[in-house]
C-alpha cells in the first residue's frame, strides 16, 4: 500500500481551506483518509498552518510520502 501524506480541499467555492491528511494514495483526493494531521489555510492573511510535527514524523518514519506541496509547506512551517 502506498501512503502518502496530502492535503484534502475543504471549504467553499473560491474559498479553499485544507486539510493535511494521510491517505492510500489509490483514493480519491478528498475521499476517504487514515488519519488527519493538522490543517492549512492560504487566505488567512498570514497563511495558517497547523500541523502536528510528531505525527508527520511519525508516519515519515513509517514510510509515507509527503506530496511536493506538503513538502513546501513543512519547509516554510520549520523556520
Amino acid at each position: 500500500m502506498a501512503v502518502k501524506i496530502r492535503l484534502r480541499r475543504m471549504g467553499a467555492k473560491k474559498d479553499p481551506f485544507y486539510r493535511v491528511v494521510v491517505a492510500d494514495s489509490r483514493y480519491p483526493r478528498d475521499g476517504r483518509f487514515i488519519e488527519e494531521l493538522g490543517y492549512y489555510d492560504p487566505v488567512a492573511e498570514p497563511k495558517v498552518v497547523k500541523i502536528d510535527s510528531e505525527k508527520y514524523q511519525e508516519w515519515l518514519s513509517k514510510g509515507a510520502q509527503p506530496t511536493d506541496t506538503v513538502k513546501a509547506i513543512m519547509k516554510k512551517n520549520s523556520k
